[in-house]
């Protein structure tokens, strides 16, 4: 089925624009919403040139603003005259060592990333439930399925909420005409990569966010992006000694 209307948070930059870019050379109307709304004109512009057949509608969105959320999510779906598909994209990978000092950085990735995203996952199940139909995209990690001491210990447990709300949600959801897909993308270049100063089996933005759309088009219930070699890796991590685990960090 194609989805017609998709609606991308945290869409500014990084894997977002990315998914934006090539939604918007398949044809597909778009939904971006992010707090960077400088960033979002200018992609908004960009893409509409490129493809001027195709409707961008943006709208500036902080996610941990859960009383906008359900607001943005109803103002750019009339805009498009509906949404087919939602994408929970948006996070951040702050992070410090747990008992370092630092509990804002560990307390905003899990706000950010789960609690947001719990927000997003109801409104977005709100509005396909009185649509009848949509498609619902958990962003998640493969650092979800590991421990991950240091700095991403936050961050990899806020993607294993994640994953299991999606799962969650599979099995809610195991048929009919609510979709669920959970993406587990490795290390992919964007803004938050770079930030990590990790370049383990890195790939570019344009190879990592085709696998991540090859899967939302295909509406697989969960996907390690891309697969290689990523998929070996994951089910490697499920039974790594957690010593072992200090080198995703």
């Amino acid at each position: 089925m194609t989805r017609q209307k998709i609606l991308i948070t945290g869409a500014s930059s990084g894997l977002g624009a990315g998914m934006a870019r090539q939604f918007a050379a398949k044809g597909r109307d778009l939904a971006l919403c992010a707090r960077r709304v400088d960033n979002l004109s200018e992609l908004q512009a960009e893409l509409t040139a490129r493809h001027p057949d195709i409707t961008v509608a943006v709208a500036a969105l902080d996610v941990n603003d859960h009383e906008q959320v359900p607001k943005v999510f109803a103002e750019l779906s009339d805009e498009l005259g509906g949404i087919d598909c939602i994408i929970v994209n948006a996070g951040i990978g702050k992070g410090y060592p747990l008992g370092g000092g630092k509990p804002w950085a560990n307390k905003a990735t899990i706000e950010t990333n789960l609690v947001a995203a719990l927000v997003q996952i109801e409104s977005a199940l709100e509005m396909f439930k009185a649509a009848g139909a949509g498609h619902l995209v958990l962003v998640a990690s493969v650092l979800g399925n590991v421990g991950v001491p240091g700095h991403k210990a936050a961050y990899s447990a806020s993607k294993a909420g994640v994953i299991s709300l999606g799962e969650s949600l599979r099995a809610e959801y195991p048929s009919g005409p609510i979709k669920i897909t959970v993406l587990e993308p490795g290390y992919i270049e964007s803004e938050m990569t770079a930030k990590s100063n990790s370049t383990m089996l890195m790939v570019d933005n344009e190879t990592g966010v085709k696998a991540m759309v090859d899967a939302i088009e295909k509406e697989k219930g969960r996907a390690v992006v891309p697969g290689w070699p990523w998929w070996p890796l994951v089910e490697l991590m499920k039974v790594m000694p957690p010593r072992f685990t200090k080198r995703f960090a």
